[in-house]
């Protein structure tokens, strides 16, 4: 009696977990994007097979929140491209390892997440590459390394899907391809057909020269809604910015971008600007020092999404948008703990509606100190440049506004009081 009457009080034991019915669907939902075959994650975890020697390491980076990769503020924004992990799903996480990350009965497992092989977008009309493969060193830290490559368009066109495709994923950091319109003296060092570095850390870009695409560890490709396309004007060039990342293994790539063409003109452009301040020096050991950038709309846009870009001694980043009689602020993104290996772009649910006369405001803080673990050297003052070792300040965000309208309208100079 005395027996029955402890086990009837004792608490219950955690049911066991197995990974074909409770695990595998939250790592297709969440992880399979970059953990599998020839991604960008360093190990795949789309079997048992694959996934079990993993198994503590999955639980401790899902709950400290590590994976999936996502650092917004929850308490800021709505985003369409979120990846997080409920309190839930993290709870069936642990206790599955908990347990002993059983395997469990393959017949009710899900059926396998299909990835599309080769473009994410529709059927390219036009690949455009680097015309010859780069060379990355063993290890170091390589500079940023440039290509050019002529679109020979006759007149202009629309696009309305671009992906860029890294040649080696495994080296590739970032690739940034921008637009330069025929005439614009910017990389003007550079010749067609050949990669080279820049000279100086002064861009000399002007708003002309778009950034048009951009490749990043764990991205999409850009499929633009109906009605809404990007515009590559006749005669322009594309150019390759690619920052590799060596990691001891002799390594080439040659990357790419596919492009599909509008069907009809479009109702909207879609740009992307850079909300940026290049005009800082942050101090040896300063452990906060703060850069502001702000930018105004003069005319009406949709937002669409944010993508702040800040180095190794970023340690966070935030923008808002005050509407022209101060009336309200909108909080677009912020981004409490920086980690540079994820460049992310949070797309808004709905794309927000800014008025004429809309101020965008982004604060950047950067540790230069040496309690910053990452800080290569807290005893040099930093500038803007594009080694990692450098810093820069900018937050990229994608607009829309009618087709007909010309760029130069997003550009009006005149005095900004000062905030």
């Amino acid at each position: 009696m005395i027996f029955l009457l402890f086990w009837a009080l004792a608490p219950a034991a955690e049911p066991s977990l197995s990974y074909y019915k409770d695990v595998e669907p939250l790592l297709q939902r969440h992880c399979q994007q970059c953990h599998r075959e020839g991604e960008a994650a360093p190990m795949p975890l789309v079997t048992y097979k694959q996934v079990r020697p993993w198994a503590r390491a999955v639980k401790e980076a899902v709950l400290s929140r590590r994976m999936p990769p996502w650092h917004a503020d929850p308490a800021v924004g709505h985003y369409s491209n979120a990846r997080v992990m409920t309190a839930a799903e993290i709870a069936i996480v642990r206790q599955w390892v908990d347990t002993g990350a059983k395997e469990g009965d393959a017949r009710q497992a899900p059926p396998p997440r299909r990835f599309a092989d080769g473009w994410q977008i529709s059927k390219p009309d036009l690949v455009l590459e680097m015309p010859e493969e780069a060379e990355v060193a063993l290890s170091g830290q390589m500079e940023y390394v440039h290509y050019i490559v002529p679109t020979n368009f006759k007149e202009d066109r629309w696009v309305s899907e671009m992906e860029v495709r890294p040649g080696n994923r495994a080296v590739v950091h970032h690739i940034g391809v921008y637009l330069r319109p025929k005439g614009s003296q910017w990389m003007s060092e550079g010749k067609p057909g050949e990669g080279f570095q820049r000279k100086s850390r002064i861009s000399g870009r002007t708003p002309m020269d778009e950034l048009f695409a951009q490749y990043v560890t764990g991205g999409q490709a850009q499929i633009l809604p109906d009605g809404m396309a990007r515009l590559i004007p006749a005669g322009s060039d594309l150019i390759f910015q690619l920052h590799y990342q060596p990691n001891g293994k002799p390594a080439k790539d040659r990357s790419r971008i596919g492009l599909v063409f509008a069907k009809t003109p479009p109702v909207e452009r879609v740009h992307t600007i850079g909300v940026a301040e290049a005009r800082f020096v942050i101090p040896p050991r300063d452990p906060a020092y703060e850069v502001r950038a702000l930018w105004r709309i003069h005319k009406p846009v949709r937002l669409f999404n944010v993508t702040p870009h800040i180095h190794l001694r970023g340690k966070s980043f935030e923008c808002s948008a005050a509407l022209p009689d101060q009336s309200a602020v909108t909080p677009l993104v912020r981004v409490p703990h920086w980690d540079r290996n994820w460049q992310i772009t949070y797309e808004f649910a709905d794309p927000l509606k800014l008025p004429a006369g809309t101020r965008i405001h982004c604060l950047a803080v950067f540790d230069n100190s040496a309690n910053n673990p990452v800080n290569p050297n807290p005893d040099v003052e930093v500038r803007w440049g594009d080694q990692t070792t450098d810093e820069m300040m900018v937050a990229y965000m994608d607009l829309a506004f009618p087709a007909e309208w010309p760029l130069l309208n997003l550009y009006r100079r005149e005095p900004l009081p000062v905030q």
